[in-house]
């Protein structure tokens, strides 16, 4: 029996494929779990506009990361912090402080976006990179300082 997915089903498929299976399977399980249904030609016509409303969605949100990307990138970030007297840092720069000095300045970005290695423990300027969806990303400057 040929059916529509209408969620992901591990070791079957993705959403909104067309899958042949066994009829109980489909009968007993996918259906009555609202996981599929029936392939039928009006199944597959609602298939085929589902994944046009899904296609315009994804570049819809496209555009929106690729816009909030281009308005962080080369984005110059001060991080002031207490400085001891040969020149250490009393605390270090986590992902977490550059994401809240993002947020600050108007950038929803999380700390897991924020591509940071390890924490930085140092005065200076550190390129620091921020992953978005679509694989893009953009690349900020962190200035940590002393603080006066």
């Amino acid at each position: 029996m040929r059916v529509v997915l209408l969620q992901d089903v591990e070791n079957l498929g993705k959403k909104y494929d067309v899958k042949e299976v066994a009829d109980g399977y489909a009968r007993n399980f996918l259906i009555p779990k609202g996981l599929a249904k029936p392939a039928t030609e009006e199944a597959l016509q609602w298939l085929a506009t589902q994944k046009e409303i899904e296609a315009k969605k994804a570049e819809e949100d496209l555009k929106k990361v690729q816009e909030i990307a281009s308005a962080v990138d080369d984005q110059e970030i001060i991080i002031p912090v207490k400085v001891g007297e040969q020149d250490e840092l009393f605390e270090s720069i986590t992902a977490q402080g550059i994401a809240e000095k993002l947020k600050e300045l108007g950038f929803d970005i999380k700390k897991t976006q924020i591509a940071l290695s390890e924490p930085i423990k140092e005065l200076g300027e550190f390129p620091v990179k921020i992953k978005f969806e679509h694989n893009l990303e953009a690349e900020i400057k962190v200035i940590v300082v002393e603080e006066k």
